[in-house]
């Protein structure tokens, strides 16, 4: 008869395996990482090939300078939720709007 293990033996046998996976996923991306370079040097790749020169290129290659990564703050509530104005407006900030807040009134000065 086959003994069923706890939930606590499984918990451990997960926790033991996510930690074998870091090791090797940390050991593979050493191997990885020299493999790049080396490709690198050989083919004489540059950033701009790789798409990381700041440059959004289109299907045409047409490039356009991307946007610069945005980290101010633009609006803040009482509670201290903070966005800056780029991207899907958060739920806090729906919700100040809908509850009566303007958008001056959730501005930073």
């Amino acid at each position: 008869m086959v003994r069923k293990r706890t939930a606590l033996e499984i918990d451990a046998e997960i926790a033991k395996l996510q930690r074998e996976r870091e090791e090797t996923r940390v050991a593979e991306k050493a191997g990885v990482i020299a493999r790049m370079k080396e490709a690198i040097a050989y083919y004489g790749i540059t950033a701009a090939d790789l798409g990381l020169d700041g440059l959004s290129r289109n299907a045409y290659g047409t490039a356009k300078r991307l946007r610069p990564e945005v980290g101010r703050v633009k609006y803040k509530d009482d509670a201290g939720h903070t966005w800056s104005g780029f991207g899907r407006k958060p739920k806090w900030f729906v919700e100040a709007l809908a509850n009566g807040k303007a958008e001056a009134d959730l501005r930073v000065a």
